[in-house]
C-alpha cells in the first residue's frame, strides 16, 4: 500500500474529518482515485489537511434526494476515507493528488465550522474488515466478473488489458472495475456500502447486465 501510515484499525483514526462532496466518485479500501483539485475552498483543505499530519480526505457524495440548498447539498451517510498519497503543484494553482483509500466511515454529525470546505464527526467502527487487505477474496465469483466484463466490452466495441486484468488479485480487479464504473451516483453508493467483496462483485455484475438489457453504455468500465 503507497503510503507511509499503517492503519490497523478504527481507533488509528480521527474522529473529525473535511469531507469533500463529489457525484459519482467511489473511492474504496486501497484504490487509488486522483483528483484535480482547483477550487480555492478545497486547496485550503488540502493545505490543512497535510498541515494535521493525518493527511485524511472524506470522500463523499451528495444526496441529492434529499438536497435542498444547491450550495450545500445533503451528503449519504457513508462515504471512504482516503489519504494524500501524492501531491504535485500544477503551476497554475492547482494541486494534483492521489487518495488512497484507507476505510468506509459513517457520518455521525456535521459539524459548525468557520473552514470554507465542511467536516464531520464519523466512525469508522461499523467498516473494521476493511482495514484487512484482500478479506473475502476467496468468496468471490471470478468467471462472472470476468464474463460481464467480457460482454461489457464487446456491446461497446472497447478493448482492454486483459493480462493485467488476469494477474490481479479478487479484491483490487473488484474494487478497481466498481471506482472506474460508468454507472450513476445510486449504483456506485451501493457498491460503496456492499457489506463485503463478494456482494460487492454480484451488484457489479447486476448492475452491468442490467444496463446491457438496456442496450449497453458508451462510457468505457475499464
Amino acid at each position: 500500500m503507497p503510503m507511509n501510515a499503517e492503519y490497523r484499525g478504527p481507533i488509528d483514526l480521527p474522529e473529525t474529518i473535511p469531507v469533500f462532496p463529489l457525484p459519482g466518485a467511489l473511492l474504496l479500501p486501497r484504490g487509488q482515485m486522483p483528483l484535480n483539485i482547483f477550487e480555492p475552498r478545497y486547496l485550503v483543505m488540502i493545505d490543512d489537511a497535510l498541515r494535521d499530519g493525518h493527511r485524511l480526505i472524506g470522500m463523499i457524495q451528495p444526496d441529492p434526494a434529499h438536497s435542498s440548498a444547491p450550495d450545500k447539498p445533503a451528503l449519504y451517510k457513508i462515504g471512504c476515507a482516503g489519504r494524500i498519497t501524492q501531491l504535485a503543484e500544477s503551476g497554475d494553482g492547482r494541486y494534483l493528488i492521489e487518495l488512497t483509500g484507507v476505510a468506509r466511515f459513517r457520518i455521525e454529525q456535521e459539524l459548525k465550522v468557520a473552514t470554507a470546505y465542511r467536516q464531520c464527526r464519523v466512525t469508522f467502527a461499523p467498516f473494521a474488515d476493511d482495514f484487512i487487505a484482500r478479506k473475502g477474496e476467496t468468496e468471490v465469483d471470478r468467471e462472472a466478473l470476468l464474463d460481464a466484463l467480457r460482454d461489457f466490452l464487446k456491446a461497446n466495441d472497447l478493448k482492454t488489458d486483459w493480462e493485467g486484468i488476469e494477474d490481479a488479485p479478487n479484491e483490487a480487479l473488484v474494487n478497481a472495475l466498481a471506482m472506474m464504473s460508468p454507472y450513476g451516483a445510486a449504483e456506485k453508493q451501493a457498491l460503496l456500502e456492499a457489506k463485503d467483496l463478494k456482494t460487492r462483485a454480484e451488484i457489479l455484475v447486476a448492475v452491468t447486465e442490467i444496463e446491457l438489457a438496456k442496450g449497453g453504455s458508451e462510457t468505457p468500465l475499464q
